[in-house]
């Protein structure tokens, strides 16, 4: 079995995995960062994102044998900077219900807020389109990527 040498947040790390092993399964079952979730296995739903090389992939879709030097981050690993302003704004606005997406969802608007520091919804929406939350608080999430970006929403 080969071994692959990867930077984790932050940290060095060598895992023996088939070439094959989807990232979501090195991360959970190898590494025991089971923050990042596994959804669906086919790139649908989203819950597995994670940074990679600083953008937002879906886990379960990258081989580990793909991931080669770029940094992956988990949101374990999501720096205080960005993760702090997340998690309050989460909070605030009771974005979260069952919370199975959240980390997905949070990790998604890292991404966006990395290179749109305020977004307008419809950036927003672009950006986590694919997250699919069956709680249905897709307003609540919006509400808090404004207030993460420091401009709370005009909607109810």
């Amino acid at each position: 079995m080969p071994r692959f040498d990867l930077l984790v947040n932050g940290r060095r790390r060598s895992v023996d995995a088939p070439a094959d092993m989807p990232l979501v399964w090195v991360l959970r079952d190898l590494l025991g960062l089971t923050g990042t979730k596994y959804g669906c296995g086919i790139g649908q739903c989203r819950a597995c994102t994670v940074h990679v090389g600083g953008r937002a992939v879906y886990a379960c879709q990258l081989p580990i044998s793909r991931v080669g030097a770029r940094p992956v981050v988990t949101i374990e690993g999501l720096p205080e900077r960005q993760r702090a302003p997340l998690e309050r704004a989460w909070v605030e606005e009771k974005a979260a219900q069952c919370g199975y997406c959240q980390p997905g969802q949070i990790m998604g608007a890292a991404a966006l807020l990395a290179v749109t520091p305020a977004p307008t919804d419809a950036e927003i929406d672009a950006a986590l389109s694919g997250h699919l939350c069956r709680c249905g608080t897709y307003g609540r999430i919006r509400r808090a990527v404004h207030r993460a970006a420091g401009r709370p929403s005009r909607e109810p």
